[in-house]
Parts: structure tokens; sequence; C-alpha cells
């Protein structure tokens, strides 16, 4: 107990930090709502001195109508007497006391009770209402000091903290502060209160038995302590074990093309199940676990009842240390007291978690920022020319010391002159544009402006001085005007309009339907390319800038954009100093001056034509984009022009990365290299549509009926029967102990007192033996429902996954299959099920059979006193709910009233280059405080609200006893109802009450279990477009291989907008090799994928052995189709069972793998390896190097023996080395079989029997490699310009 007091203090003592934005207001408002706590807490322990003195009134008053229902005795001088006049005596020599009013001494208590129901309804409603007022106050001026001090940091600081952290700092960690100071700490003061006043209670009214008390409650703390311990344990294990079953799941749906091409879906599934099981156990474990510490701890509390009024009567009566009522109150004191100690943990959480994240913010908000762009210090220039110079800076990124950025970099640029920046990726160019706008500070040297050190001028003012356009432009989720305002404060429409003029951006806003007032999205994105860049040079030349910089303004844009805004740019130079960073070397000719870097330092520095004749930098860099213009499609890689290295780079990444997902999504994103544009869709624009999709989706699910559910669980009937049983047994308890309590009342009353004894330790015996049943019913119940809730979500699980493996491989294009959302729906939605089944059901039985009880009990002793009490019961109920409610807290409603702030904070945070650049910090500091106002406003009523709410659940319960005491005292006087009775009536009805309100909010969410399990049902009665079952469509003996593609044209359906095929026509017969040659998106790699029925085509057939491919089977079909890919995917086991994976109708023996293996000259490899071939591969192979991955695909392709072989650019990612091993396997692989060939070196397929050229979807001519030689046509081009077509 001390131990808890200690940890209080401190924890008190260390929030005092969290309070540090309190004025005098809120600090008296907080400590007059403490006091209403602390006075607050006293009212239960009070309530019981009440109940005390009442249960000795009732006592007396039976004992006078036992006397006095003999004849010959009356009641003279409030003492029982004979009829002679002489003083009755007892054996023990005492006289009785008689001449109770009842009903008078009843409505005395009853206005007590009343009383301090009216005490406690104030205090608590301002308790709660100060706390929560004084901390929204708080929070608000929190949110503001941390915004604020966030917008002026320097650039540097935003590099070494995400924006998503603190994005979920600004939500997330404020709230938990808001949890710490509220309502939490009147509370927790109410419940310490409540402890210590409970215990001395106990201590005034008997301190032999509070001692006997106390010494047992340890047991209880010790169990508590021990089942949270083991729990966390249990569950940790049970979180590793299916963290095994989910990396499975994850890795089979990531690489789904695979796993349907090879039919690994039924072993895929028992792969998964297996993985399960472990999960499973654990799972019950921890079920059976917490049903033995439950069980203990309502045994060890009837024990201590037993203990309690056992010891409690002897004190009452050999040694009359205790009246009855005192028992009461000392058993009750210290009960209370110590069911308040331990509620008042959850909020030293609350505290403990507000006090971490405190500290995060108030760090942020106590930081100096280096360079802080709110500050008014500096010189303000009167004249302006506008030379910059660099003198020897040296620089690194704040985010990444050790990387070297500008090596002792001199520059020069002259006042009004055009000078342009050249050189390679990663050379500096760009950071120096960065210095001047000072977002950083150079680690030596100096930027100087007219010959003064910018570190020395005012950051606002050198800022206004300067427009910047950017590579990609940022535009803030307002109208166009708004946004070209952005550029200075105080514009006039008029010069908005001459600023799109010069931006060459006028007419296409004046054709738009809203011209000025068209919205742009969410950052610009219902805009193309080529007009965010004209909004944003019209956003820079709106604030009239003496110096002009352009980073790379038009790189990202199409060649017509492209002319349109350099147009505007050179209009826009005029007259300023400009620097320009470009990556098209045609864009800076004109330059005055152009300055190579190379390595963080100038290298060069002259006219276009001088840097020619020097050979440098300069001259590299033409040279190699004039190269890329003559032959009519894209460079090799590896002589890559800096014209698109830093664009290019992008979509390569992102290529590779969609590469791995599908071979098809990318047409749409790279330069189509045979017509040498460059296309670019918005993806903006589809992603939102997408959202919006995806909203549809998500909105109407319906919950699922939970007999369907129920139906999943029917093998585990008689665990649920056990389990149904076990909580009957449970609810029943309390009902019991109601009954037990009010009979030891009653047996103070008994006059002999032998009888008395013997009815005292009859009654504790029962006390124990109910222990004993409640620790067996207990572990009954929670063992029997994990046990029948944890097979339940396995079998889910195991349903689940199969279920997605059966779907098309269209549905899994669909971004919300994606594979990590899939797995993350198996591991919740399953077990989320559980809490409408297993545990639901325990739920309920046992509120029944408590209910049930209670009222059988209440009813069959005083109807009319149940009646009057049964009123008060639903108000008590919800006092339950509203109490457990308290538990979990309101936090989570404030979240979404802070929406509208969110937007504005997470959009300046991922912006903040731009806004530093425009200096319109403090415009978007006052967007978001204005935004703040409603939601604190809201906060500030709803704290009434709430203490209002609170007020009425903690008084209703003084109330009640009020009413029904004061009416059983009538019944008592008038009915002669023992008064036993009365007691057991109320405390039946009251406990049954409170408990069931406490219940129901902690069953687990019934509502959420029942839309994860829609979801999981909408799954599985989804019926596949293409089904996999071997019985649908017809398959045949001799299988040939001989296909045709007859007029196909096919479309995504993740992207219905670009037609991949348009009319494919080619046909190959069986045993000839077909090759495809074309650009990329071109549709090869696609038709490969209607050949496997990954997608059906939308006109036209692909025919195989002159069957229509839809109506063959899928298996058959797979059955007699090898496949290697570019990048080959293999599963986390051995070599031999990624070899073995290739026939997954059969177990491979292993003289079919060693003899794959030589055919894919992977054997001798093998043999090298340590394990041999048990080596295991890694996840997705990444123990091995390329080469050696495409061998093992090769001898899996091999293994099938497969009729028809495709190779997808099986060799482009190879080394030449490599390469040279992998062609010779697949030219093995390729004898005897219709094959079909997708290169990108053509040297690999000159031996081909058909080579086909495509482009756009159909094919533009075929023959063999002399034929299509001879033509001089696509082709030729192709292989006389040696370029890869990629």
């Amino acid at each position: 107990m001390d131990l808890i007091l200690d940890f209080s203090l401190t924890s008190l003592f260390l929030i005092s930090v969290q309070f540090r934005f309190a004025t005098w207001k809120e600090v008296l408002m907080m400590v007059v709502g403490s006091v209403c706590s602390l006075v607050h807490g006293a009212a239960s322990p009070l309530m019981l001195l009440v109940y005390g003195m009442m249960t000795n009134t009732f006592v007396g008053y039976e004992l006078e109508v036992q006397e006095l229902a003999n004849p010959n005795k009356t009641c003279i001088n409030n003492t029982i007497t004979w009829l002679d006049g002489t003083v009755v005596e007892r054996p023990d020599n005492s006289t009785t006391y008689c001449g109770v009013d009842i009903e008078a001494e009843m409505t005395k208590f009853a206005i007590y009770y009343i009383g301090i129901g009216a005490g406690v309804l104030i205090l608590s409603y301002f308790q709660i209402a100060l706390w929560v007022s004084a901390a929204a106050r708080q929070i608000q001026r929190i949110r503001k000091m941390y915004f604020r001090k966030i917008m002026c940091m320097e650039i540097g600081w935003f590099d070494c903290n995400s924006v998503g952290e603190l994005n979920t700092r600004i939500s997330d960690d404020i709230n938990k502060i808001n949890n710490a100071i509220a309502d939490q700490v009147s509370i927790f003061i109410e419940r310490i209160s409540t402890f210590i006043f409970g215990f001395m209670v106990g201590f005034i009214g008997g301190w032999k038995l509070t001692l006997v008390v106390i010494a047992v409650s340890p047991l209880i703390g010790l169990a508590a302590g021990l089942m949270a311990m083991a729990v966390a344990r249990l569950t940790g294990h049970e979180l590793t074990a299916y963290a095994k079953a989910g990396s499975v799941a994850d890795e089979v749906l990531s690489s789904m093309r695979t796993v349907a091409a090879f039919g690994g879906e039924h072993k895929e599934t028992e792969r998964y199940d297996r993985n399960l099981v472990e999960a499973q156990a654990w799972g019950i474990k921890k079920g059976a676990v917490i049903g033995v510490f439950q069980g203990y701890l309502w045994c060890i509390i009837f024990l201590c009842y037993a203990l309690a009024f056992w010891y409690g009567s002897k004190l009452v009566i050999e040694t009359k240390e205790l009246t009855p009522g005192g028992l009461v109150q000392v058993f009750f004191g210290v009960l209370m007291g110590a069911v308040n100690l331990g509620q008042a943990s959850p909020c030293l959480e609350a505290f403990a978690s507000g006090r971490a994240a405190a500290k995060s913010i108030f760090d942020t908000i106590d930081r100096e920022p280096e360079i802080d762009c709110f500050s008014e210090e500096g010189h303000v220039l009167d004249k302006v020319k506008g030379d910059i110079e660099f003198h020897s800076v040296h620089f690194n990124y704040p985010s990444r010391p050790e990387v070297k950025i500008l090596d002792d970099l001199n520059v020069v640029v002259k006042a009004g002159e055009t000078t342009a920046f050249v050189g390679p990726s990663g050379s500096g160019k760009s950071t120096t544009i960065q210095l001047i706008q000072r977002f950083y500070d150079p680690k030596e040297g100096m930027v100087t402006v007219d010959g003064h050190d910018i570190r020395s001028l005012n950051i606002q003012w050198l800022r206004s001085l300067i427009g910047i356009v950017e590579q990609e432009p940022v535009l803030f989720a307002t109208t166009i005007a708004e946004n070209i305002r952005y550029g200075r404060a105080g514009v006039t429409m008029e010069e908005v309009i001459e600023a799109a003029k010069q931006a060459n951006a006028y007419n296409f806003i004046m054709d738009l339907p809203q011209k000025f007032d068209t919205l742009v999205g969410e950052g610009g994105g219902q805009m193309s390319g080529g007009q965010k860049q004209r909004i944003a040079i019209a956003r820079a030349l709106v604030r009239n800038p003496r110096i002009l910089l352009l980073d790379m303004a038009t790189s990202a844009l199409d060649n017509e954009s492209e002319a349109v805004v350099q147009e505007a740019l050179d209009k826009a130079r005029q007259g300023r100093t400009t620097i320009s960073i470009a990556h098209r070397l045609s864009t800076v000719h004109n330059a005055d001056v152009i300055v190579g870097f190379e390595h963080g330092r100038t290298v060069e520095r002259g006219t276009h034509r001088q840097l020619l004749d020097r050979k440098g930098v300069h001259f590299t860099l033409v040279t190699l984009q004039n190269q890329g213009k003559d032959t009519d499609s894209d460079k090799p890689e590896y002589k890559e022009s800096p014209k698109c290295s830093v664009f290019k780079l992008k979509h390569l990444s992102y290529r590779r990365s969609l590469r791995q997902r599908s071979h098809s999504q990318m047409s749409n994103n790279i330069p189509d290299a045979i017509s040498g544009k460059f296309k670019i869709h918005s993806d903006h624009l589809e992603t939102e549509e997408f959202d919006k999709s995806k909203r549809k989706d998500e909105e109407v699910i319906e919950p699922a009926p939970v007999a369907r559910i129920l139906k999943y669980n029917c093998p585990e009937w008689p665990y649920m029967l056990l389990g149904s049983l076990g909580a009957a047994i449970n609810g029943s308890v309390n009902p019991i102990y109601a009954l037990l309590f009010s009979e030891i009342l009653g047996t103070f009353s008994i006059q002999d007192l032998d009888e008395q004894r013997r009815q005292i330790n009859g009654i504790c015996i029962l006390f124990v033996s109910i222990g004993v049943l409640s620790f067996f019913s207990q572990f009954l119940q929670g063992y029997s429902f994990a046990k029948s809730g944890e097979l339940l979500t396995r079998r889910l699980r195991k349903v689940g996954f199969q279920a997605m493996l059966k779907q098309e491989i269209g549905w899994f294009d669909n971004p919300i299959n994606s594979p990590g959302a899939l797995t993350t729906r198996l591991a919740t939605d399953a077990s989320m099920v559980q809490g409408a089944t297993g545990s639901q059901i325990g739920m309920i039985v046992n509120s029944l059979t408590n209910i049930g009880a209670s009222f059988i009990i209440a009813y069959y002793f005083s109807w009319k006193l149940s009646l009057v009490v049964t009123c008060f019961l639903p108000l008590i109920g919800l006092s339950g709910v509203f109490q457990a409610k308290m538990l979990t807290g309101f936090a989570n409603e404030d979240k979404n009233a802070l929406e509208a702030a969110g937007q504005v904070s997470s959009e300046a945070l991922s912006n903040i280059r731009t806004i530093a650049g425009l200096a319109k910090e403090k415009h978007f500091v006052s967007q978001y405080e204005e935004k703040l106002q409603a939601p604190y406003k809201r906060a500030k009523q709803k704290a009434h609200v709430y203490g209002i709410c609170f007020a009425f659940a903690q008084c209703v319960i003084f109330m009640a006893f009020a009413a029904s005491f004061r009416y059983g005292g009538y019944l008592v006087s008038n009915e002669g109802l023992p008064y036993m009775m009365v007691f057991r009536v109320i405390s039946a009805l009251v406990t049954s009450a409170t408990a069931l309100g406490r219940a129901s909010s902690f069953t687990p969410d019934y509502a959420k279990a029942k839309i994860a399990a829609a979801q999981l049902f909408k799954l599985l009665d989804r019926v596949p477009k293409i089904s996999l079952s071997k019985t649908e469509g017809h398959s045949w003996d001799d299988f040939k291989g001989r296909i045709e593609f007859k007029g196909c044209r096919f479309t995504y359906p993740s992207r219905p907008d670009i037609q991949v095929l348009r009319g494919l026509e080619v046909s190959v017969h069986p045993g000839q090799t077909l090759a495809f040659v074309g650009s990329s998106g071109c549709g090869k790699s696609t038709s490969v994928q209607l050949l496997e029925r990954f997608y059906d085509p939308d006109e036209g057939q692909v025919l195989i052995d002159g069957h229509p491919s839809a109506s063959i089977s899928v298996p058959f079909l797979r059955s007699h189709i090898g496949i290697v890919s570019q990048e080959p995917v293999l599963f986390d086991c051995s070599i031999a069972e990624n070899i073995q994976y290739g026939d997954n109708s059969r177990t491979v023996s292993m003289e079919e793998i060693i003899e794959a293996a030589k055919k894919a000259y992977l054997h001798d490899f093998v043999m090298t390896l340590p394990d041999k071939y048990e080596t295991q591969v890694g996840a997705q192979g990444s123990q091995l190097s390329r080469g050696q991955k495409q061998r093992i695909a090769i001898a899996r392709a091999i293994v099938r023996n497969p009729k028809i072989l495709l190779l997808d650019e099986a060799t482009s990612a190879l080394d030449t080395e490599s390469e040279k091993v992998v062609q010779a396997a697949l030219d093995e692989a390729r004898q005897g079989r219709t094959c079909i060939v997708i290169a990108h070196r053509l040297s690999t397929i000159q031996t081909a029997d058909i080579i086909a050229v495509m482009s756009q979807g159909v094919v533009i001519e075929k023959g063999t490699h002399e034929e299509l030689m001879a033509r001089k046509a696509a082709y030729y081009k192709l292989v006389t310009t040696g370029a890869p077509i990629s």
C-alpha cells in the first residue's frame, strides 16, 4: 500500500510539470476541483457509517419484536420489563432497549442518504467540470504554441523529423496530455480519498477486524499482478506464433502470380494452416491461464468473506467489541478502500503516457530554432541590386552529416544576368538554391547578397526578394487565385491577372468553368503538370522578385507544355538576377553564364560556346543528350543522360517496385521508346477516384448475422455448452452472495447463543464452498470459450486465406486488396469475430443468470419492496455503464473534432519548404488557430455535459438507498417483514444492476466483431471471375501446345481507361519459338498473362490447340505451361522445395529435381553449397545471386515438363557472365516445346522461328530475323541502333 501511495505522490509531483502552461485562473479551477474530488471521495465511506447505524437499528428493533412476542412482557421507559414492573434481564445480565420507532428512524436515515446524495451531485459536477474545462484551456494553449513553434523551425529540423510523426504528435500526443490533465486527475484524487477514508472508517469501527481483512488483501493484489504478467507473456508468444503464419500469407499473396502459374494454391493453404496450429495452442493456453487466475481471484474473495464474517461475528457475540452495524461498516469500508485503490491504477497509466507525450512536445516548444523565420532582427537594405556570391562554402545536410555536399564552393552570380548551373545529379546544384533562400546555413564560408552576409539580413525580407519555381511545384488546396496570392500579401486581382498573363497561364485559366476560382485539389491534383508549373510561375512573378531561382522548372513536362512554360520563364527572366538549374541542356543554351558543377565545387564557367570548346562537364552532358536524339529510342541505362537522371530514377524505382507485383501496370508511366514521347498521366486523379470508390466499398458492409458466425463454430458445441454452464454458475454467484450476507445479519437477532454460533459457522462454510465452486466454474468458462474461440479463429483464417487464393489475378490489382491489407485482414478480422461468439455468449449467459437469480430471490421474499427497488434499476445500470466508460475515458471522441485543424497542419508540414520560400508561415499559423476555435468551444461545452452525467451517475445509488430503505422500514413495522429480507432484496438487486452495467461495457466490441465477420463473409461469398475448380472447363489428352491469339483486345481492370491490347493477331505451332519485341507498355507481357489465364481478353480469343482458353479448365491449362520471368519469385524454403514447386499435383522425387537442375546448369553450383539441395534461399531468395535465382526458376519450370514455355525477359536483369549460362540453360529447355520469348536484348532472339514486333497493343510486323532485316522497317531500326528496347 505504501508503495502505491509513494508512487502516487511522485507521479503527482511529476504531473505538475504538465501544468506549466496553466494561468492562475486555471490553477484556481484545478485546486477547487481537487477539493471537490477529495470531499466526494469521502462520501461513500460516510454512507457506510449511516448504513452501520441503520443495521443496528434494524437488529435492535427485531430483538424488541421477539421479546414483546411474549404476552407477559411490556415496554416501560424504553426498557423491556415484566408486567409486574421488574426489568427483564438477559442471560448476560444486560437489559434490552425498546420503543424503537422504526419508521421515524428510517425517515431520518433516508434524509441522511438524500443529503449525502445531494452533496455528491454538486461536488462531482464541479470536480469534473472544473478539471475538464481547465484542461481544455491549457490544451488549446499547448496546441497553438506547439504548432507555432514547429512552423518557425529551420528546414534542417524537418529533415530529421518526419512529417507523419509530427502530425501524430499534434493529434495523438496532445490528446494523451489532455487525458492526463483532465478528468483522470480528479477521479484519481477521488479514488485515493475513498481508499483513505474507507480504511479510516474501518479502523474507527473496529481495528482488529480491519487488520485481519488487510492481512488477506495482498493475495488479491498478487493474483491480479501475476495474471497481468502471464497474459502479457502468453499474448507475446501467441503473436510471434501468428507472425510466422502471417509472413507465410504475406509471402504467398505478394507472389500471387507465381503461385497461380504453378498451381500451388492448395499447398500454400496447408502451409499456412500448419503455422496457425502453434498460435492456436498459445491462445488456448492464454484462455486457460486467465480462467485459473479469475477463479483464484473469486475464490480468495469468498474465503475473505468467510474469514471476516466468522471472526467478526466472534467479536460481536463473544467479546461484544463490535455491534452488528460496526461489522458491516468495517468489512465494507476495507473492501471499498481496496477496490478504489485498484481502480486508481488505470489513472496512473494515463498519467505515465501523458508524461511521456508531454516530454516530446515540451522539448520541441523549448527548442530554439537555429534559423528563426519569425524573428524581427537583421538588416533590411534600401536598394537591392542582386549580386550573389558564395565564398568557399562547405555544407552537408543535418540529416546526413557524413555526406559532404558542397566542398569549398566559390561562385559569383552577377546582378541582372541569367546564370545556369549544370552538372550530374548530386553535385550540389539544388543545394546552392536552398542556401540562397537561407533554408540552411553553411557549415563554413558565407553566402552574400550585394556583399552582405545573408545571416545578417532579416529573413522574412530576404525571402520576399526571391521568387522560386521548382521541379514539382506545390500548390495548396484552394483556388487558383488564392494560390497566386500566396506570392505576396495584399495583391490586387489586376496584379494576379497580370502575373498569370506573364506566366502564359491566363488563357487556360479563362477556359476553366470557374476561371480563377477553380479549386486545384489536394496538392494541385486536379491540374496537369504544365498547368501547375505555370500557376507556380505566376505565384513567383506576383512577388516581383529581384532574384529568380528556377530549379529544373520544366523537367517534369511533356514537349508541348515545356515549350509554353519555357517561353513564360524567358519572359520572367528579363532584368532579374536569375539562377537556372536544368537537366535538359537545350533550356540553358541562351544563359549569360553557365557554371559546371562536380562533387560540390565548380569546375568550369563560361558561355555555352566556350564550354563546348573546353570539352569538360558541360560538353559530356551535351554530347550524351544529342546522341539520344539521333537514335529514335532511349539510350542504354548505363549511359544515363542527365536529362532524365532524376526523373528517370524516380520512375525506375517506381517501375522496379511494380515489376515485382505485376508485369503489367507500368505502361502508362514510362517514356514510350519507339515514339520517343513522354507520356505522363496524372496519378493524382486516379488515386482520388480510387479513394472515393474505396470509401463506397467500406460504407456498404452490413454486420453479419450471428447465426452464420455460429454455424462456423458448430463443431465446437461441446466446449460452448460447458462454457455456458460455467458462465451460468458464475452468474448466480452475486445473488447467492446477497442471500448469505443477509442471513449473517439475520443471525445477530437470534437469542439462543448456540443456535447463533451454529448458523454463523454454517454460513461461513457455505461461503468457502461457493469460493471453491467459483474457482472451477471460472476456469471452465475461460478455458472452454478460449478453446472454441481459437478453433473458430483458425478455421476462419484458413477459409479466408483459401478464398483469397481462389480469386482471379485482377482482384489483386485493386489496391484495396494489396498483400499488406489482406494479411492484416486475416490477422485482425478473424480474431475479432471471436468476440461475437464464445466470450459474447458467456457474457450473455452470465448476465441472464445474474438477473434471473436476483429477481427470483428478490420477488420471492418481498415483491412490494422489489418493485420499488426495480424502479431504480435502469438508472443504476446506466450509471454502471457510464462509470465503466469513464475508466476507458472519453478521449476518443475528441479526435474527430480536430480533423479540420489536422488538415491544415498536415498540409502545412508536408509543404514546409514552399511555405518557407513564400514566407507564409504566419498565414498558416493563423489559419490553424482559427480552425481550433470550434473544437475548443465544443470541449468547453462538453465539460459541463460530462460533469452533469457524471454527477447523476454518482448520486443515483444514494437516492435509491434512501427510497428503498425508507419503504423497507414501513414494511417491517406495518407488515412484519423480517428486516433481513430488506437487506436481502436490496443487496440482491443493486449488486446485480451494477455488475450488469459494468459487464455490458466490458464485452469485447460486439459490433466490431459483426462487421469483421461481414468482411470475411463478403470475401468467402465472392465468386471469382476465373474459376480454379478442376471440374469446370474441359481438358484433353494429347496436349500439343498450338497457340493462337485472335483479335484480342484487353484493358487491365485496375486501369479501365488504357487499352493495352488492341486486336492482337499472332499464332505459333507446336515446338516453335515465338519472340515478342517492342517498347515497354506495348502489351508483350500482357499477352503472356492472357495465355496463363490470369485475365481473359475483353474481345477476341486465345486458342490453345483450337480450344478457346475461356472454356478450358484452368488447373489443366496451367499444368502444361512453365514460366520463367524477369524477377523470378522464390519462396522462403530450401532449393529442393523451390524446384519441387514446379509441379504441385504430385510429390517430385529427388532424382527428378537433380535431373532438372542439371538441365538448368544449376546442379554444379548447388553441390558447392554446404547444405546442397537443403540450402534455405531466404525471403524472396535473398540469399542467392540473380543468376542463381534465375536458374532455380528454370529448373522449376523444367520439372513441370510443360508443353508451353514462357520466358518473360528471363535474362534481362543479369550480368553478361550469368547471362551466357542462363541463356544456354534456356536454349536447352526450349527443345521440343512451344516457346514464347519476350526479350529486350535482341541478340538473344535471333534464332527464334517467328519474331513479332509489337507497338501499342498490335503486331506491326512479323517474320524470321533474316526476313525482317531485309524489310528495313521497325525491327531493322531496332537492331542497327543496338539499343535495348526498354
